[in-house]
């Protein structure tokens, strides 16, 4: 009686997981269609925040929103990455302001600098299942105040702001992620191991 009770359970569990398996495998591959390669010849957009208090942060997705909606613009219709440099470069001016009058708008009496370089220090990141290297990056680095917060960034060029490579988490974070992925693995054996004993399969 017990076999039979058992081979009903592993019935019923099969059928309620393999569809939630393959929901999870099909929800894989849209992320993974959604998720694009930045190309060797780009240009990023980076802005670190003065600290990671709300107010802060808040400054700096206000400076980001009108900083990357103008720069959108500027190179909508720009193939070329060097006539994309030569026109980011020539506006560096333009996007000063555009930070001053924000920064002035909400009331914040901070610091600020707006710097383009090809040698714009990023950290590693993992987006997805893909893992962007640390390194140094061509781009336009906006520095609010000390620029210890959260930093937020995308590429310009070609233009990829649509995706919000921040989002991602640090390589840390992915780690500590696997370390807990092993502990439910654990936890599961032990049920079923449970289970065995519980049938008398042991």
């Amino acid at each position: 009686m017990r076999k039979l009770l058992f081979i009903a359970f592993i019935f019923i569990f099969l059928l309620i997981t393999f569809p939630l398996v393959g929901m999870s495998q099909l929800g894989e591959k849209q992320d993974e269609q959604g998720y694009q390669v930045i190309p060797d010849d780009a240009i990023r957009l980076r802005i670190l925040a003065n600290s990671d208090n709300e107010a802060d942060q808040e400054l700096k997705r206000t400076v980001r929103d009108e900083v990357n909606e103008v720069i959108t613009e500027w190179v909508a219709d720009i193939t070329d990455i060097e006539e994309a440099r030569q026109l980011i470069e020539s506006r560096i001016p333009e996007i000063n302001e555009i930070v001053k009058e924000v920064l002035k708008s909400e009331g914040s009496t901070g610091s600020f600098e707006v710097e383009y370089g090809s040698n714009i220090t990023f950290p590693a990141k993992l987006y997805g299942d893909f893992v962007y290297p640390a390194g140094e990056y061509e781009a336009v680095l906006i520095t609010i105040g000390e620029g210890k917060g959260d930093n937020w960034w995308c590429v310009l060029f070609p233009p990829l702001c649509f995706l919000d490579f921040s989002n991602g988490t640090t390589v840390a974070a992915a780690e500590e992620s696997v370390d807990e992925g092993q502990q439910v693995e654990e936890e599961k054996t032990e049920v079923k191991f449970f289970l065995f004993e519980w049938f008398g399969w042991s």
